[in-house]
C-alpha cells in the first residue's frame, strides 16, 4: 500500500516539499564547508566512477590534498571507505558530513560523483562546483525521469554554473550540453576534434576499453586545468589498476577467461562486449538480467545487443524486487536472435544467478571469455525489498573451486 501511495505522488513535489529542506539543513548544520573546497563533479550515464576514482589517483600521486566520494568507495581526510552506495550518490546530510572531514583535514579538493536522482533531489544542493565533467547522456533511468529530457536536464544541472565544463566531444549530446554552461568547455574524446584526444595525449593502460580511455581522457583534462604536468597526469593514469567489479578478471587455470562487469546500461553492455570480443579466441559469453523498478524500455535493447555481439546469452536475476522475475527475462528476450537461428546464436533463461553462472561455465572450452555483467562490485541482491547477501566474484570462484 505504502509503496502505491508513493506513485501517486510526483517527484517534483517530494523533492521541493522533502529533499531540498534537508539539503538546507545539512549546509546549514556542517557550515557549508563546499564552499573552501574545489569540487570536482562527474557525473554521466556511464564511467562515473571510474573517471572519479582516476581523478583522484592524478591529485593524491601529484601532491595534492584531497577526498573522493564515489557509489562505490571514498576516501575522506586520508581514510579509505568501502561505500556501499547502491547506485546513487549518498544523502546531503552524508555529503555535507564528509565534505566538512575534509575541509578540517585541510584537503584542498574534492571529487565527487553525481547521479541524476542526486542532481535532481538537491543532495548536492549548495556545493560550489568548479569543474564539472559529464563522461556521456545514453538511455537509462527513464523509470525516474520519464523522458530523455527530463534526464538530459537532470544531468545538465551538474554544469551550468562551474568555471569548467569537461565534456564528451564524441557524444551526441555534446552541442546541447555546451549551451548549458556558463563556463568554458574543455573537450575530451577519442576523435581528433577534441581538445584532449588520443593523439595528444596518447595512454597505455591497465585496464582494458576504448570507454576506459574517454574516461581516462576525461580526468586528464582535469588535471590540465588544475595545472599539473602532462607527464606526471600520464604516468598516474597508465598507473591506474582498476576497480573491483570494473572490468574484474577472475583467475583461473581452465583456460577460459571470465569478467565481472558493472554493465546495466545498453551502452554499457555494448562497450564491454565489444572489449571482450578481441579477447575471445572462441565463444564469448554474456550473463546478465536487468533490475526492476528501473528504467524498462531498456531491457530489449541490451537483449538485442548481446544478441548481436555475444554467441552465447543467459538471461538472469538482477534485483528482480517486487517484480516477476521470469517476466523481467522475457521483456529483455524479445529483444534477443529474432533471427538467432540463422546467427547460429543461443539463448538461455535461467533466473537463479548461481545456476546461470554455473551454466555459463559449464559451457565453456579453453579460449571462451565469459563476461557476467549488471552486478559488479554490488554485494547484495534485492528480493521483494529484502537485500539477501550476494557477489558475483565469490559465486565465480565458489563454481570454479568445486570443478
Amino acid at each position: 500500500m505504502i509503496r502505491k501511495i508513493r506513485k501517486l505522488i510526483p517527484h517534483s513535489l517530494v523533492n521541493y516539499a522533502k529533499h531540498l529542506p534537508e539539503a538546507v539543513l545539512a549546509n546549514i548544520k556542517y557550515g557549508f564547508p563546499g564552499r573552501r573546497l574545489k569540487v570536482i563533479g562527474v557525473t554521466g550515464t556511464d564511467g562515473k566512477t571510474t573517471t572519479v576514482n582516476m581523478i583522484y589517483k592524478i591529485l593524491h600521486d601529484a601532491g595534492k590534498k584531497a577526498s573522493m566520494i564515489s557509489t562505490i568507495n571514498a576516501v575522506i581526510a586520508g581514510k579509505s571507505y568501502d561505500t556501499g552506495f547502491h547506485v546513487t550518490s549518498p544523502h546531503s546530510s552524508v555529503i555535507q558530513k564528509y565534505f566538512q572531514q575534509a575541509l578540517k583535514h585541510g584537503d584542498e579538493f574534492m571529487v565527487l560523483e553525481v547521479t541524476s536522482h542526486a542532481l535532481d533531489q538537491f543532495r548536492v544542493w549548495g556545493v560550489p562546483f568548479e569543474i564539472g565533467v559529464i563522461t556521456n547522456i545514453t538511455h537509462e533511468h527513464l523509470d525516474y525521469h520519464k523522458t530523455f529530457e527530463n534526464y538530459f536536464r537532470a544531468k545538465a544541472k551538474l554544469i551550468q554554473n562551474v568555471k569548467f565544463a569537461v565534456l564528451n566531444a564524441d557524444d551526441v549530446n555534446f552541442s546541447r550540453l555546451s549551451e548549458e554552461t556558463s563556463g568554458k568547455v574543455i573537450s575530451f574524446g577519442m576523435s581528433n576534434k577534441a581538445d584532449i584526444n588520443t593523439q595528444k595525449t596518447p595512454l597505455k593502460l591497465r585496464v582494458p576499453g576504448d570507454y576506459n580511455i574517454c574516461n581516462a581522457l576525461a580526468s586528464a583534462a582535469v588535471g590540465k586545468i588544475i595545472g599539473l604536468d602532462d607527464q606526471l597526469i600520464r604516468k598516474s593514469l597508465e598507473g591506474f589498476s582498476g576497480l573491483c567489479g570494473r572490468m574484474e578478471e577472475i583467475k583461473n587455470r581452465r583456460g577460459i577467461r571470465v569478467f565481472v562487469d558493472f554493465a546495466h546500461t545498453p551502452n554499457a553492455l555494448e562497450n564491454a562486449l565489444q572489449t571482450l570480443r578481441p579477447k575471445t579466441s572462441g565463444k564469448l559469453i554474456a550473463v546478465f538480467g536487468c533490475a526492476s523498478q528501473r528504467d524498462k524500455l531498456k531491457r530489449p535493447l541490451m537483449g538485442k545487443i548481446s544478441g548481436k555481439l555475444a554467441d552465447v546469452t543467459i538471461l538472469t536475476d538482477e534485483d528482480p524486487r517486487f517484480e516477476d522475475r521470469n517476466k523481467i527475462i522475457e521483456e529483455i528476450a524479445q529483444g534477443a536472435y529474432q533471427d538467432g537461428a540463422e546467427n547460429g546464436k543461443t539463448l538461455y533463461k535461467e533466473p537463479d544467478r548461481t545456476k546461470a553462472i554455473k551454466l555459463a561455465l559449464s559451457l565453456t572450452d579453453k579460449g571462451d571469455v565469459v563476461g557476467i555483467f549488471g552486478k559488479g562490485h554490488e554485494k547484495s541482491m534485492n528480493y521483494h525489498g529484502v537485500e539477501k547477501p550476494w557477489s558475483d566474484q565469490e559465486a565465480v570462484r565458489r563454481i570454479i573451486q568445486k570443478k
